[in-house]
C-alpha cells in the first residue's frame, strides 16, 4: 500500500471534503487548515470564497491565483410519500454517469448514504434499454420507507448529495484518483505556491484563493476578484485530457503526464496573450513541460477575474483529468507538481515593471 506523504494527506483531505456550489464551508475549512501556516493574513468574501494573502512587496502588483473550491453534485428538491428524494444537479452532469452511482447526503443530523436508482435490465424492453435515462426522472434511495421516516433522519430539500468515493494511489504511484479534482486539485496548487514563497522574496503581494459556486457561473471568482481588485490573475482548474479511447485530438489535445496546460482560449475568456507569453517563457527557460489547448464549451474562473475593475492580465492554467464531471477522475502527480513550479515562478518575474509591460505594453 502507499505510504501517504504530506502532499497525498493534503489531496486526500481536499477532494474528500463535501461540497457543492453554495455549500462550501467544509473544503473552505480544510484548505484554510493547509494555507493559514504560509498566509499573511486570511480572509473570505461575501459570499465565502477563502483569500489568502501573502505580502512580498507591499508596494508591488496584486497577483491572484484562484482555485475553485466547489464540486459538481446535487441538492435535494422533494422527499416523496415512499422516502424517494428527487433532486437538481447542481453543476454539469451527463446522465449516464449517474445511475446506480453511490452518494453521500449531508443532513443536519449528519451524513446519510443513498444510491441514484436504477431498473433492472430484466424488466427493460430492449428498445428502453438504448435509451438514456432524463435526469429528471432519477431519485435517490437511502432506505427510507417514508416521507416521515426521512425527515426523521434529518433529511430536508435543500441538502447537499456529494458523490461518494474513496481518493486512491493507483498501481501507477503517479495516477490518482478521487472525486472533487473539479477543482480542489487547483486549491491545492493554490496552497502550494504559498507554501514555496514563504521564505522567498517576491516583488508583490499574492492572493491565494478558494472561490465559491464556479460550477453554476464563476461566481465566487466575481466576488473575491472585487475585493482583491488583481493586476494579475491565474485560474489554476482541471482541463479535459484527451488520452482515452474514443476521444480525438480535435475534441481535446491534453495528455496525462504532458505538462500543465496553457489555455489559449474558452468559452468565458480569450486568454491574455502577454501573460501567456510570460509563463510560456518561464517554462521554456526552466525546462518546465506544458501542453497547450483550446476549450470551446467550457470557462475558468479566469473568465470572470478578467473583468473585475478596470480589467486583469489573465490566463487559466489546468491539470490534464480524466472524467470529470463524474463521480471519479484521474490526474498525474507531475502535473500538478510541474504546475506549482511553474507558476510560483512566474510570481516571482511579475514586479510592476514586468507587468506593466504585460498590461500596457
Amino acid at each position: 500500500m502507499q505510504k501517504f506523504d504530506e502532499t497525498l494527506t493534503m489531496l486526500k483531505d481536499l477532494t474528500d471534503a463535501k461540497g457543492i456550489p453554495g455549500n462550501e464551508r467544509e473544503p473552505r475549512e480544510v484548505m484554510k487548515k493547509y494555507i493559514e501556516p504560509f498566509a499573511d493574513e486570511i480572509e473570505t468574501d461575501g459570499l465565502g470564497s477563502l483569500i489568502a494573502k501573502k505580502v512580498g512587496d507591499a508596494n508591488g502588483p496584486k497577483i491572484m491565483i484562484a482555485g475553485h473550491l466547489d464540486e459538481v453534485g446535487f441538492m435535494i428538491t422533494q422527499i416523496d410519500k415512499k422516502g424517494f428524494l428527487r433532486f437538481q444537479t447542481v453543476g454539469g452532469w451527463w446522465s449516464q454517469v449517474m445511475l446506480a452511482q453511490r452518494v453521500t447526503i449531508v443532513t443536519e443530523k449528519g451524513d446519510i448514504t443513498g444510491v441514484i436508482g436504477s431498473k433492472p435490465p430484466h424488466i427493460l424492453s430492449a428498445e428502453v434499454r438504448k435509451k438514456p435515462v432524463d435526469i429528471k426522472d432519477m431519485f435517490i434511495d437511502i432506505g427510507a420507507s417514508s416521507r416521515e421516516e426521512a425527515m426523521e433522519w434529518g433529511v430536508r430539500p435543500g441538502d447537499m448529495a456529494v458523490p461518494y468515493f474513496d481518493f486512491t494511489v493507483m498501481n501507477n504511484e503517479k495516477h490518482l484518483l478521487a472525486k472533487a479534482w473539479d477543482n480542489r486539485i487547483g486549491c491545492a496548487i493554490a496552497i502550494n505556491v504559498l507554501k514555496n514563497l514563504k521564505d522567498e522574496k517576491h516583488p508583490n503581494v499574492v492572493y491565494g484563493v478558494g472561490t465559491v459556486q464556479e460550477e453554476v457561473g464563476l461566481r465566487g471568482a466575481k466576488t473575491a476578484g472585487n475585493k482583491v481588485q488583481p493586476d494579475i490573475s491565474i485560474a489554476v482548474d482541471v482541463g479535459i485530457a484527451g488520452d482515452t479511447p474514443g476521444v480525438s485530438e480535435k475534441e481535446a489535445m491534453g495528455k496525462m503526464g504532458d505538462g500543465p496546460q496553457i489555455i489559449l482560449y474558452d468559452a468565458s475568456m480569450v486568454s491574455h496573450k502577454g501573460l501567456r507569453d510570460l509563463v510560456t517563457k518561464t517554462a521554456d527557460e526552466l525546462g518546465i513541460p506544458y501542453q497547450f489547448d483550446a476549450i470551446p464549451g467550457g470557462g475558468t474562473d479566469a473568465g470572470a477575474t478578467h473583468l473585475v475593475h478596470e480589467g486583469a492580465p489573465s490566463l487559466a492554467i489546468t491539470i490534464a483529468t480524466r472524467y470529470i464531471h463524474t463521480h471519479a477522475g484521474i490526474l498525474h502527480r507531475d502535473d500538478f507538481e510541474n504546475a506549482v513550479k511553474l507558476i510560483t515562478e512566474v510570481v516571482k518575474r511579475l514586479d510592476r515593471k514586468t507587468v506593466d509591460e504585460i498590461t500596457f505594453g
